[in-house]
């Protein structure tokens, strides 16, 4: 008679229960880094209760997946990230599968179906599929999960990747602001709820305060992080009695947008209009003129996303919890010293 499968206890459920991170366990299972005395033992024992045994170099390349949830797929930036990830699940033997959160959630009992019969290694959840009940029945289940650029403030035992938003969208507005702008309209996206997008308005406050400038809230739209939100935001700050000489929007997708209502308005960028963006998609090179924007190094987030839940998984102590990679502006043609609007 076969004896029944005995269920592999994982550090996240020794964090759970010791109510520290799953990087305070793995230092104390590996004898690295510092922990406190009372801390380590109190982890020690759960380690015994559990009977924790962590993977051997036999088992080096963990079984199951590594399942990418994305709240939806309509977008050049999570192609960027899967590149990256699809580089080092491939190169670890480990099997990479994407979905989302959209159409009536299959997405998510997908994911959960595999969580629950242990075929998902570990997760990756994107941007806003972390701010549902999502993440808290993935942590019943004992998998291990990043959160990748996460839509609201994660917890402080998730691990989380992102960039430098706000340091980035106060480098756009700075360039604006250095070109003689003083009225700079903003455009945010997913309604500026999202951590990158309340990150991003409020490195534009930032700029716009340090050069002692007045924010207009009639200046600021709060739209979608997609082209056509782009056009209808656009149009209404172009259609203002005082338009803005600038607009810098949170998305290159919006910026195109703005691209499209400078078009249908007859206005001429960088002539009359400057344009800045962020992500630096491919795109934004094609555009005409090229797209001002600011780099995010997408490809590398996806890289860095699947390392370290791969780390996790075979139980590595992680540096931090929190990982911002640096963004940066690239300069193209769509900015120019203030023109006049033609209304």
């Amino acid at each position: 008679m076969s004896r029944p499968a005995v269920k592999r206890v994982t550090l996240a459920a020794v964090a759970r229960a010791a109510g520290v991170s799953v990087p305070t366990v793995s230092k104390v299972v590996h004898g690295s880094g510092e922990v406190a005395e009372a801390t380590r033992a109190r982890i020690e024992q759960l380690l015994a209760e559990y009977d924790y045994r962590p993977r051997t170099s036999r088992s080096a390349a963990p079984a199951g997946i590594v399942h990418v949830i994305y709240p939806r797929l309509d977008s050049a930036w999570q192609l960027a990230h899967i590149r990256g990830m699809e580089v080092v699940t491939r190169e670890a033997g480990v099997g990479l599968m994407v979905s989302s959160l959209d159409r009536g959630g299959e997405g998510k009992e997908s994911l959960l179906r595999r969580a629950r019969s242990g075929q998902a290694a570990g997760v990756i959840l994107a941007a806003a599929s972390g701010d549902t009940p999502l993440g808290a029945m993935l942590d019943q289940l004992n998998t291990p999960v990043l959160g990748l650029d996460p839509g609201m403030r994660a917890a402080a035992t998730l691990p989380t990747i992102g960039t430098t938003d706000w340091r980035g969208a106060r480098a756009a507005t700075r360039h604006l602001i250095g070109l003689g702008h003083r009225r700079i309209g903003v455009i945010t996206g997913w309604k500026g709820r999202l951590l990158c997008s309340r990150a991003r308005f409020d490195g534009y406050r930032a700029a716009l305060e340090e050069a002692g400038i007045p924010e207009d809230p009639t200046l600021v739209r709060h739209s979608d992080f997609a082209f056509r939100e782009g056009i209808g935001a656009a149009r209404h700050l172009l259609g203002l009695a005082d338009p803005p000489t600038a607009i810098f929007a949170c998305s290159d997708h919006l910026a195109l947008g703005v691209y499209e209502a400078a078009r249908l308005r007859g206005l001429s960028i960088p002539d009359q209009l400057s344009v800045v963006g962020f992500d630096d998609l491919p795109p934004a090179r094609w555009a005409a003129p090229p797209l001002t924007t600011v780099r995010q190094p997408l490809e590398e987030m996806g890289r860095l996303a699947a390392h370290t839940i791969l780390d996790l998984v075979r139980g590595k102590p992680l540096g931090s919890t929190r990982v911002e990679l640096s963004t940066r502006l690239i300069e193209r043609a769509s900015t120019a010293p203030p023109g006049r609007i033609r209304r």
